[in-house]
């Protein structure tokens, strides 16, 4: 299905390669993991396999792609469309049209087999193929449980939402090849699951040859038949994920458990490591108790405060009711399955939709009547897609411009320091665009964060970001709490929130059904649950370390 043979590959204007020596073969039926820290060319791979590198990039490409037989180079994108099915990391950047069924229809509309036929044939038959594609768009729509949503207009959707809907476009094509770039990095931990099961369907049933780059391997490792990881453009790793998992620097939390406790053969899931839970015991403990006291003290000092505060997008109501409270120093996670409400809230905080009832505060001072510059002075807004943020010549000017904007001193020294924290001193004259998206997202954190605000709202921050940046991440984030500085997190990585929040909040079509610490809370909705929770559910752990500890 896939022969790739000494392929190097460097983007326009770069001194070094994306891709260096890559030699890869890929049976058809095979369900391929592609892992590797952020910027270690998994994305770029994958735009090899469907000819938008070199077609559309540019930039100077050796070696050979070959695909079900086809050289990628010389067929281009539009021949390979036929072959493969590519979803992006920005399922923006991918639709065309404004509502979810048009969308999903769209491809098919504009294949060469629809438009040939449809030229040449009868009437009838011109109406037999409207119909096979209204077939195929329904299946499409039942498959990934977008039913309904086929009538809502694209803008309305979550970021997961509108993942399913490109994953529902590539798929209705029919390809051979389905290559995934991060496909649930905006999904809730059921839609991923169903999704997943969705993959798995198609590539054992229906014999789909699968590519898929993802970081959080928790998800993926037990679906996938083989684990091929790149470090700086080369594939340093090619093997089936339980020999990946003892080779492997970072890995789910049930295998670096079972690292650390000496269990053998590794788990890759959680149902694997409970045969082994029995050796620790699984009795309640009086941490519980501690800890539902702890989620009964009183909040710290609010810096944001929230009050009854409803939403709808023209009659679709998107938030009920909905109350909460961020502290200094405080990092407070909203969990929810996609189309909750939870992005919808933030953009409402910082004055991009108005409440229909209720009141934001931030400091005590109300946001009624305010513009959404002077919200953002005191309040760092990072949305679901970087680059609705980046928009400057280089990585350094987004910080320099943020700095300018709000008619504060240019500072390089500082500017560099964030970038330096960040992982981006390297990058910081190079076009922002350019980057992978987890670089991007760390690129516009850095540009609403130079101004140092005091509360710090983000939205899937860590989308499209590897083990070693996301603890990185964290560490800044630590700081920042240090400062007295509050955080409201937006986020589908429930372990990501194991580690750092003190306080859940989950919302459930717009309103809050759960609300405390988080090791209290995360317990009593599965759904949202880390591994080493579901793992141990009668104590109150949630990472690696507690149970160590």
């Amino acid at each position: 299905m896939i022969k790739i043979s000494g392929l190097t590959y460097t983007y326009p204007q770069r001194s070094y390669p994306a891709l260096q020596a890559v030699s890869l073969q890929v049976q058809p039926g095979e369900f391929v993991l592609l892992t590797g820290e952020s910027g270690s060319g998994k994305s770029t791979l994958l735009r090899c396999l469907n000819g938008l590198i070199p077609h559309m990039s540019g930039g100077l490409l050796q070696g050979q792609v070959r695909i079900n037989g086809l050289d990628a180079v010389a067929a281009g994108p539009q021949q390979l469309s036929r072959h493969v099915g590519f979803v992006f990391q920005n399922p923006e950047a991918q639709a065309v049209l404004d509502r979810v069924e048009p969308e999903i229809a769209f491809g098919l509309e504009s294949s060469a087999e629809f438009q040939k036929q449809g030229r040449h044939e009868s009437k009838a038959e011109e109406i037999r193929l409207r119909q096979l594609m209204q077939a195929r768009v329904t299946e499409m729509l039942t498959l990934l449980n977008l039913m309904p949503l086929r009538e809502r207009p694209l803008r309305t959707l979550s970021g997961g939402e509108r993942q399913k809907v490109a994953l529902a476009t590539a798929l209705a094509l029919r390809p051979t090849l389905l290559a995934l770039d991060e496909p649930t990095s905006q999904l809730d931990p059921q839609a991923a699951a169903d999704l997943l099961d969705s993959l798995v369907r198609l590539n054992q049933k229906h014999g789909y040859t699968i590519l898929l780059a993802e970081h959080r391997l928790e998800r993926v490792l037990p679906f996938v038949s083989r684990v091929v990881h790149l470090a700086d453009g080369r594939i340093t790793l090619d093997a089936p994920p339980r020999e990946a998992i003892h080779h492997l620097a970072q890995v789910p939390p049930v295998v670096a458990l079972g690292r650390r406790l000496g269990w053998h053969p590794l788990p890759l899931t959680v149902e694997e490591a409970q045969k082994f839970v029995a050796q620790i015991g699984t009795q309640p403990h009086a941490e519980a108790a501690q800890q539902v006291a702890a989620s009964e003290k009183a909040v710290k000092k609010g810096l944001l405060t929230i009050e009854a505060i409803s939403f709808a997008y023209e009659e679709t109501a998107v938030l009920q009711d909905v109350s909460l409270t961020v502290g200094a120093g405080e990092l407070v996670a909203l969990l929810g399955h996609n189309g909750a409400g939870k992005s919808t809230l933030l953009q409402c905080i910082v004055g991009l939709l108005q409440p229909k009832t209720g009141e934001v505060q931030i400091n005590g001072r109300t946001n009624q009547n305010r513009s959404v510059a002077d919200i953002c002075r005191q309040v760092a807004y990072l949305p679901q897609n970087p680059d609705d943020l980046l928009f400057a010549e280089t990585v350094a000017e987004e910080l320099t411009i943020t700095l300018q904007n709000h008619g504060l001193a240019r500072d390089e020294t500082a500017v560099m320091a964030l970038l330096t924290q960040l992982g981006l001193a390297e990058m910081h004259n190079l076009y922002p665009r350019d980057l992978s998206v987890g670089q991007r997202q760390r690129v516009a954190l850095g540009a609403v964060a130079i101004t140092q605000p005091g509360l710090v709202l983000l939205d899937e921050p860590t989308r499209g970001l590897d083990y070693a940046a996301k603890g990185a991440l964290i560490d800044i984030w630590q700081g920042w709490l240090a400062q007295g500085k509050g955080i409201l997190l937006v986020t589908h990585d429930v372990e990501l929130v194991a580690q750092v929040a003190q306080r859940v909040i989950i919302l459930e079509a717009g309103r809050v059904i759960g609300e405390g610490e988080t090791a209290v809370v995360l317990p009593h909705h599965p759904t949202f649950a880390p591994q080493i929770s579901r793992l141990f559910p009668k104590r109150p752990w949630l990472t690696v370390a507690d149970v160590v500890a």
